[in-house]
């Protein structure tokens, strides 16, 4: 069986979000009444045809949507970055704003960019998959301390799709490229995850 992720396979997930998320939320009633959802702002990282079906799905939906194509937000385009997160700040004023960046960024790089240009006081979360980190390991040897030393939190995710021992071995690794500080949660999406988790992503104790 082919497992490779082929560029129409991301264009065809990136599809379902648009889908998952319109069908769930009305842009005007976001934040949802009563759920745990505080972001108003949402930053997504990717292809550029990824982001030209989902940026015009979501604005075809009322959602307000910007393309920045300057290059990488941790280098190239960060001065981008900085301007967009204050016309945010201006125009919507968001109780949070969660940026998702590529896989191959330095988030730190981010964080300190808001922190010098703004004042803002970011966190890192990051994402490990359970059943492919051991096959990440050796190309990605690299980048994962610079990924992962700075991070607030965490999550192990799709822990649903491998055992016990496999899941400490895991957690053990991502252990050792983190910082003594750094909370790991395992978790699934196929499960529920406890909203205290989400509490010690955003800082809350």
């Amino acid at each position: 069986m082919n497992t490779e992720i082929s560029r129409d396979n991301i264009i065809t997930m990136a599809r379902r979000a648009c889908d998952t998320l319109m069908a769930k939320f009305d842009a005007p009633k976001l934040p949802p009444v009563g759920q745990f959802h505080y972001h108003q702002g949402v930053f997504l990282s990717g292809m550029c045809q990824v982001w030209k079906l989902t940026g015009e799905k979501l604005r075809g939906a009322g959602y307000s949507v910007r393309g920045m194509f300057a290059g990488c937000v941790c280098c190239t385009m960060s001065g981008e970055l900085t301007l967009t997160v204050q016309a945010i700040l201006r125009d919507i004023d968001p109780q949070w704003i969660i940026m998702e960046t590529t896989g191959m960024a330095f988030p730190q790089n981010v964080k300190e960019n808001l922190s010098d240009t703004l004042g803002i006081d970011a966190r890192i979360c990051c994402l490990a998959d359970a059943k492919r980190w051991p096959r990440l390991l050796k190309p990605m040897e690299h980048l994962l301390p610079l990924q992962l030393e700075e991070a607030d939190t965490v999550l192990i995710n799709k822990t649903d799709l491998i055992s016990d021992d496999a899941l400490a071995s895991v957690r053990e690794s991502v252990a050792g490229f983190s910082s003594p500080e750094t909370e790991i949660f395992p978790v699934s999406m196929n499960g529920r995850i406890d909203p205290r988790i989400f509490d010690r992503i955003l800082g809350r104790n």
